[in-house]
Order: C-alpha cells, then sequence, then structure tokens
C-alpha cells in the first residue's frame, strides 16, 4: 500500500512487510532468510517480540524480565538473529 506513495514511505513498507520474517526461514511473506531479511526488519522484529512479551494481555499476565529474556536465547538462531539478539541482551 505504501508502495505507490513512494519515498521514504515505500522502504518503510518493504521494512513493515519484512518483520514477520525468520532468521531460519520460517516466517512469511517473502520466505526470507537470515540476512536477506532487512537488518531494520530483523531488529523491530526483536524488539516488538521482546516488548510484547513484557507487556500484559488480556490472555496472559507479562513475563517477568527473566522469563522474557530466556525466551529471546531460545529463539536465538530460529526466529530471531543471534546477532541481533545479542546486542538486545547486551543493553537490557
Amino acid at each position: 500500500m505504501l508502495r505507490p506513495v513512494g519515498g521514504l514511505l515505500a522502504d518503510v513498507g518493504a521494512l513493515v512487510r519484512s518483520c514477520h520474517e525468520r532468521w531460519d526461514r520460517g516466517g512469511y511473506p517473502d520466505g526470507l532468510v537470515r540476512e536477506e531479511i532487512p537488518l531494520v526488519s530483523r531488529i523491530v522484529c526483536c524488539c516488538d517480540a521482546f516488548d510484547a512479551m513484557r507487556s500484559g494481555r488480556p490472555y496472559r499476565p507479562a513475563l517477568t524480565l527473566e522469563e522474557a529474556l530466556g525466551e529471546l536465547e531460545a529463539g536465538r538462531g530460529g526466529q530471531f538473529d543471534p546477532a541481533v539478539v545479542d546486542a538486545l541482551l547486551s543493553v537490557v
């Protein structure tokens, strides 16, 4: 939808589109793998997942910091870029 607008919004649309891709190719919509996924998308994916884990939902309470960090570790190299997980862990 943003491609016809052009400029920066077209780029943002491409990055958003890639946010559901997985490091191990298990994501969607394009089946990208590893470095094929734009770096910004890999960062947003990991940070968004961490934020979601730490936020309460109507169907579950927020995870503790330790639980959320454990989930990031568990997804390292599968759902998430290992380098992005390492960077997030280093600042948390």
